[in-house]
């Protein structure tokens, strides 16, 4: 869809490598994830969070 801000990126990358393992392929679980795990005040950028690590999530699932 374009490119995500940094601020996006950094928190998606460190929320993912303290929570290894947790986050799925699945939007709307890793949404519930990352409200529990982060305080993450507005609703926009929580699913930008969220929307960033399911992506990082599913193009690491699938084979080359």
């Amino acid at each position: 869809m374009g490119i995500k801000p940094t601020y996006i990126k950094s928190l998606g990358n460190e929320l993912m490598a303290k929570n290894a393992g947790r986050f799925t392929g699945d939007f709307s679980e890793n949404k519930q994830i990352v409200t529990e795990v982060s305080i993450i005040e507005s609703k926009r950028v929580r699913n930008r969070v969220s929307g960033y690590i399911t992506r990082k999530q599913n193009t690491k699932r699938v084979p080359a």
